[in-house]
């Protein structure tokens, strides 16, 4: 009997993780392992996916990592979560396992630079300074960021700022651990900010703060703004309805997906019955990119590692290959095609791209 190559798979499946985020991720592992196996495997061996729920737990993350590592695994890919990746990819880092991140957008993934760690996702310095400027090219110079403690959102507020008050404008953070959403409202009204962001947890508080602004008649020139995400899938709509049009966030896809996106795209939403979100695209370049890296390179871990700055892989959405950034630890994909989105108030099925880069 042939033995199947191990890949452990991270995703956050079961709550407070972001539960239809990782199951978007998983349907985009799981479809490009089916399509590896498909085609032979690699040398005649199937690929088997090892998957483990995270639930947004970094100290949870650590514990698979290392179940995972005692399985046998050549690789681990996936999460979500930038916190849970970090930990995770320090985890592996201790352990010499490569790891290919699918969509944690964290700049600092690691403390230290390592070669065995890669990244799909773009740095968020990269994304979020697209949105800075969006933001700044709409005239939105005064900017308020309703947001909770983590390193993920202290960090993008970081970019913004940094982006923003040299252009001559503000940024007011305003800390929701202890504020109501009336209360948020109220700062909103009397500041005189033409913009809020949400960084903040999915679906709570974000949801009940969109319904708060949009019911306050002060409020209604204020845009509403959610950089990491979270309007992309269907769950928002859902919960939202038309509260949750345009609203603008960061979505990586292309203008046009090449003919492997199209074919993924098609046998990505049979498999959810709903359309794939980009995250699912992650997770399909993921398991992609790793199965070309075993094809040249073989499965032992080692020998993987060494092997990022040779790759050069059709993925969904472009050709893929990893580089060394300033300031970024691990390798990188620099860039996948970055947009800033919108759900079209007319029709909040339908997307409207009103950026690019």
């Amino acid at each position: 009997m042939t033995m199947p190559i191990r890949i452990g798979a991270l995703a956050p499946l079961s709550p407070p993780g972001w539960v239809e985020a990782g199951r978007h991720l998983l349907a985009g592992l799981e479809l490009a392992v089916a399509d590896v196996n498909a085609t032979g495997g690699i040398g005649g061996r199937p690929l088997e996916l090892l998957v483990r729920d995270t639930a947004a737990d970094p100290q949870k993350a650590v514990a698979v990592v290392d179940e995972l590592a005692g399985l046998g695994i050549s690789a681990l890919v996936g999460e979500y979560h930038s916190v849970v990746a970090r930990a995770a990819a320090a985890r592996a880092d201790a352990l010499c396992l490569p790891f290919i991140c699918s969509s944690a957008v964290l700049d600092a993934l690691t403390e230290q630079p390592t070669d065995w760690v890669a990244r799909i996702a773009p740095a968020q310095s990269r994304g979020w300074r697209l949105y800075a400027d969006f933001l700044l090219d709409a005239g939105h110079r005064h900017v308020a960021v309703a947001t909770v403690p983590s390193v993920y959102w202290a960090s993008g507020t970081r970019i913004l700022q940094d982006c923003i008050t040299p252009r001559g404008g503000s940024v007011i953070e305003l800390e929701m651990s202890s504020m109501t959403p009336a209360a948020l409202c109220d700062h909103l009204a009397d500041q005189g900010a033409t913009c809020l962001l949400l960084l903040v947890g999915h679906p709570e508080p974000a949801v009940s703060l969109v319904k708060a602004i949009r019911s306050d008649p002060r409020l209604g020139n204020v845009l509403i703004g959610a950089p990491a995400g979270p309007p992309e899938l269907p769950e928002w709509l859902a919960l939202l309805g038309t509260d949750g049009a345009a609203i603008p966030f960061l979505r990586y896809l292309p203008e046009q997906l090449p003919p492997l996106g199209v074919r993924v795209e098609a046998a990505l939403r049979q498999r959810l019955a709903q359309a794939p979100s980009f995250v699912a695209f992650e997770g399909y370049d993921t398991v992609a990119v790793l199965a070309a890296m075993m094809r040249s390179h073989g499965t032992e871990p080692g020998r993987l590692a060494q092997a990022w700055s040779e790759v050069s892989v059709e993925g969904t959405r472009g050709q893929i290959g990893f580089s060394r950034v300033p300031g970024i630890s691990v390798w990188q994909w620099a860039w996948p095609p970055i947009q800033v989105v919108d759900r079209d108030p007319a029709a909040p099925d339908r997307f409207r791209v009103l950026s690019a880069g």
